[in-house]
């Protein structure tokens, strides 16, 4: 495969994740994504943002949350996020802490 052809599949596939997740599994918390993975949806639109900035396009971390969900990240919230409980609050702390670090926040 040429490199052309690999680079279209390679988006070709992140274009369908992303679908899936903004359009088919909206029921899915990023919580449990993250407690489960060890990603989500924020991780996806930072590594989104991160390869924007190395192309040499600057992005802000609203902007690129903006480029993924489809929407303002406030607006995906209010009308798709629900409350965690404490369980998976402490674990997400954890996991955060292995996947993402204080230096992404």
């Amino acid at each position: 495969m040429d490199d052309q052809t690999r680079i279209q599949a390679e988006a070709a596939a992140y274009r369908r994740l992303q679908k899936h997740l903004m359009q088919d599994r909206t029921d899915v918390q990023n919580i449990d994504m993250m407690n489960l993975a060890g990603f989500c949806r924020n991780c996806l639109s930072r590594w989104y943002q991160e390869a924007v900035g190395e192309l040499g396009v600057e992005m802000t971390k609203e902007q690129g949350r903006e480029a993924f969900y489809g929407m303002p990240y406030d607006t995906w919230k209010n009308s798709f996020q629900t409350d965690a409980n404490a369980e998976k609050q402490e674990a997400f702390k954890v996991a955060f802490a292995e996947n993402v670090g204080e230096d992404k926040v």
